[in-house]
């Protein structure tokens, strides 16, 4: 027998009178493992164009859904327009029944959709139009939380103000440890490097200039907001996820309570709150890792360093350094908190859109953070 194998869920084997035996193996389902689709089906066909009979051979066959049959279904249509004949009493009962169903009506020939193209240039086309529907829901999304912020400032917005010390702990004194060890070895990190380099210039005593101003004025506010989008933003999306899979947010609906005043508005304002105060915190365990190792490694004192940090550091560079703080908090919330008003209603999809929120938040904060530096530089900042 020739033996055909395109993966271990489908095998095909063909003997001297032309009989072809599909194998069918483990589970066959939408959600599970990825499973032969209608193409693998057909191209068997064409692997043996001697064909004369079809049977199949179930056996090892687990659980399977309309995944399956929508490619037994092709692979019979395909061979009865051959002339091979079919024998399906080798497939579940079920699936038997089934396709019996599907043939029992004639198909109308405007009922066939045109299969979606394939190809490079068609998975850029999808991305790019995933991409702009998304942008689109994303500003959708950020007007409604202007609108709410203009609620509040009328004394309008409906939340419990609980919530919003709840959400000023969680994101600011739970993320000390975190946002400390991060801070601090960035730093050590950046003074290792400058030490290195430096040294060779006889310019070792500079260190402390580099750490302190790429501290002040990028890292502490990038490293702390990337630690945020993992840990705030995707417990943003956990949190309101889960809420819309138990229809919580369908009963505030109900109750006339707006979910953006409620849900959205407290967390967005705890982490801008919160994100230059960590920011300012992260830039100053950083220049402490920084003269710990300048300390050790130069011939340096701890008056000389600080001295040499003070003189690096100017009003510009700490107010810009907030400015990206503050707006990266904004970005997180508003990521983490649209995925999670975004999330499907089932516990799947409260992962996905937990995974989403940090990968919108880091790739909004990269964005931004560019382009801020940009201006920066324009402005002579």
């Amino acid at each position: 027998m020739d033996d055909a194998s395109p993966t271990d869920a489908l095998r095909a084997e063909i003997d001297e009178t032309g009989r072809l035996c599909i194998r069918l193996r483990g589970d066959w389902i939408l959600q599970g493992e990825e499973t032969p689709g209608r193409s693998a089906f057909l191209d068997l066909l064409d692997e043996f164009p001697g064909t004369q009979k079809l049977v199949f051979d179930s056996r090892q066959l687990g659980r399977w859904d309309a995944s399956l049959l929508i490619g037994l279904d092709a692979l019979t249509r395909a061979a009865q327009a051959r002339d091979v004949e079919v024998d399906a009493g080798g497939l579940p009962d079920g699936a038997q029944r089934l396709l019996q169903l599907a043939r029992a009506v004639a198909v109308r020939e405007d009922a066939h959709r045109t299969p979606p193209p394939s190809g490079l240039l068609a998975a850029l086309g999808g991305a790019t139009l995933r991409l702009r529907a998304t942008a689109v829901e994303l500003l959708r999304f950020t007007g409604e939380l202007v609108f709410s912020m203009l609620r509040l400032l009328r004394g309008k917005a409906v939340f419990d103000p609980r919530d919003l010390l709840l959400y000023i702990e969680q994101t600011g004194a739970r993320a000390l440890p975190i946002v400390s060890l991060i801070a601090f070895l960035v730093g050590v990190i950046l003074a290792f490097v400058g030490v290195r380099q430096l040294e060779q210039f006889g310019a070792g005593i500079y260190v402390a200039d580099l750490v302190a101003v790429a501290m002040v004025r990028e890292m502490a506010a990038i490293m702390t907001g990337i630690i945020m989008a993992g840990r705030s933003g995707a417990a943003f999306a956990a949190q309101i996820g889960t809420m819309k899979v138990n229809e919580e947010i369908d009963a505030l609906t109900t109750l006339g309570i707006p979910a953006m005043d409620y849900l959205v508005l407290p967390r967005t304002i705890a982490l801008v709150l919160m994100m230059p105060l960590l920011s300012v915190y992260a830039g100053l365990l950083g220049i402490l890792g920084g003269g710990l190792v300048a300390l050790a490694m130069l011939d340096v004192n701890v008056m000389q360093y600080i001295e040499q940090t003070r003189n690096a550091i100017d009003l510009d560079g700490v107010l810009g350094g907030l400015l990206k703080a503050v707006v990266f908090g904004g970005v997180i919330a508003l990521s983490g908190c649209y995925q999670g008003m975004a999330c499907g209603g089932s516990a799947m999809a409260v992962g996905k859109a937990t995974t989403a929120a940090v990968v919108m938040a880091i790739l909004l904060i990269v964005v931004t953070a560019s382009v801020l530096t940009v201006i920066y530089t324009v402005y002579g900042i």
